[in-house]
Formats: C-alpha cells, structure tokens, sequence
C-alpha cells in the first residue's frame, strides 16, 4: 500500500514538474501575441499550434481514460488546431486554463484509489491508466521542450 501511495504522488508530480525541464507555465509565460502565431523558417509549427496540440491530445487522453463510450478523435485534423494563430489573448489564455484543468482532472484520477493504476482500461484495447498517464506526460515534456525552442528561435525567450 504504501510502495501504490508513493506512485501515485510522483505520477502527480510528473504531471507538472520542473526537475529536469521547463515547466508548460514557463514555456508559454510572457510570449508576446505577436509571436503566437510565428514560426522560424525551419519550424513545422507556430507556439500556437504546439499549445492547441498539447490541448487537444491531452483532452483526448484523458477522455480515453473516463469515457467508456470514447471514440477516438480523426489524426490528425482533431488533433492539430485550423489555425496559426489564436484568435485572440482570451483565445489563448482559455487554451492554457483548459491544459491545467485537465491537468488537474489527471491528478484526481491518480489520487483515486478505487482505480488500479496497473489495471487495463476497459474500453481500450490493453492500455492500461499507468501507460496513459505517462503517455500525457512523455507527450507534453516533448511538445514544451519545442515550445522552448521555437522561442529561443524566435528570440523570445528570456535569458537567463
């Protein structure tokens, strides 16, 4: 019990954690509107994107998760945004806030004991909770490691 105790509190420091990398909240604080739709010539993807991808694929995880009506979304139009840019600051800011509530909606289902983290989802086809949490976070520590980047290309990252 304890050993499942300790798991679950890493599972939700891993969540949001800054020991080794750039958090999702430094990644994405004070980037100017203007540069939330640009892209150095040899990037694939605006800051935008990244956030709206990282948005979407995590909803969808954890929908995956909870859902047992979950039919998964069409790759890769429902998990890439339309557009470069956000519409607007509300636009952008609503992305990050729906990011951290998921965030935190991942959390509750860690802390949830009545789930066994090892234990295959039933709708899924062998994933089990443990694989999809750490999935979200192997995904996200990817996508904000280029959110990173993208601004240390564009000259809008601070320097430290």
């Amino acid at each position: 019990m304890e050993n499942n105790a300790a798991l679950r509190a890493q599972l939700i420091r891993l969540l949001d954690w800054e020991d080794a990398h750039v958090n999702l909240d430094r990644a994405v604080s004070n980037l100017a509107p203007a540069d939330r739709g640009r892209a150095p010539s040899d990037s694939p993807h605006t800051a935008w994107q990244l956030l709206e991808h990282l948005r979407l694929t995590q909803r969808d995880i954890l929908d995956f998760c909870r859902n047992p009506d979950y039919e998964m979304p069409d790759w890769p139009v429902d998990y890439w945004p339309p557009l470069t840019t956000p519409e607007d600051d509300a636009a952008w800011s609503a992305s990050i806030d729906a990011l951290k509530a998921d965030r935190k909606e991942f959390a509750k289902l860690i802390r949830d004991e009545a789930v066994d983290l090892f234990a295959t989802i039933p709708h899924g086809t062998g994933q089990t909770y443990l694989r999809e949490i750490l999935l979200v976070v192997d995904h996200s520590s990817y996508h904000v490691g280029q959110l990173v980047s993208l601004r240390r290309q564009l000259g809008a990252w601070p320097e430290e």
